[in-house]
């Protein structure tokens, strides 16, 4: 017994102090680079960036940022901090970083680039380490992160049509329009195959009001179509077929509405 008591009062010891000398290990951005010059902090930041050293990299901006707020080179140190995060592929962290970047400098020159960042790292949180090498079926998912994605994307387009992302994430809006088209489209079917058929119609009618041009509106139009003839209101079911005949009268959907 006395054996017994030894060993779990040892144990308990040495975990203290293992648990003390981690504490004691962990030293505040403010501290670890104090005897540095903020430019010397800013340019051994860039050249582990650039030796794809990026958990350094993002130790030294970080430690500019609090230690020099105001120094000249912070703001781009908060640029590279985004970047630094995005390569690691902690998105999440970098989701908050470019947010944290266009709170901070809303007027500057680069904010189109953070917004840019902000997509990517939107949409690839959406995205699981095995999905983001094989193909899989974004519509099938919560795509919370994706809708977040397009509006960033949006915004670049919207308000800075002239920057040299624009073109690209003009690409990136036609894709994911056509993903959250999908995505409504499957709930509107779901809700059919259970005879919900006003829910049905509503999230069809999603579809063609809010991403009109995506894939998946022909589609939607029959699901509003066989929706309202579910429901009786001819009417609304003939309309639907016009719309359909007018915008796509090559279309082959119309064979299940005709």
């Amino acid at each position: 017994m006395k054996l017994i008591k030894y060993l779990i009062v040892s144990t308990a010891l040495a975990s203290s102090v293992v648990l003390l000398n981690a504490c004691s290990s962990v030293t505040d951005p403010a501290e670890t680079y104090k005897g540095e010059t903020p430019n010397q902090i800013f340019q051994r930041g860039e050249d582990a960036l650039r030796d794809k050293s990026y958990s350094e990299a993002v130790k030294r901006f970080e430690a500019l940022e609090v230690q020099y707020p105001l120094e000249h080179n912070t703001q781009t140190a908060e640029l590279h901090i985004i970047y630094a995060y995005y390569m690691t592929q902690d998105y999440t962290s970098a989701e908050a970083a470019a947010e944290r970047y266009i709170h901070s400098y809303p007027t500057s020159p680069h904010i189109d680039y953070a917004y840019f960042m902000l997509g990517l790292s939107n949409y690839y949180q959406n995205l699981g380490i095995f999905e983001r090498f094989f193909t899989i079926d974004l519509a099938t998912r919560d795509l919370t992160q994706v809708k977040k994605s397009f509006e960033d994307f949006s915004t670049i387009v919207r308000l800075y049509p002239n920057s040299p992302y624009a073109p690209a994430a003009h690409q990136y809006m036609i894709y994911l329009r056509n993903v959250l088209a999908d995505h409504e489209l499957q709930v509107a079917k779901y809700y059919y195959g259970r005879k919900a058929y006003v829910a049905a119609a509503d999230r069809a009618n999603v579809v063609v009001q809010s991403y009109q041009g995506a894939t998946a509106v022909p589609e939607a139009l029959v699901m509003m179509a066989k929706s309202y003839r579910a429901l009786h209101l001819t009417q609304l079911e003939n309309d639907s077929v016009k719309v359909l005949r007018y915008n796509y009268p090559n279309s082959s959907y119309l064979n299940e509405v005709s």
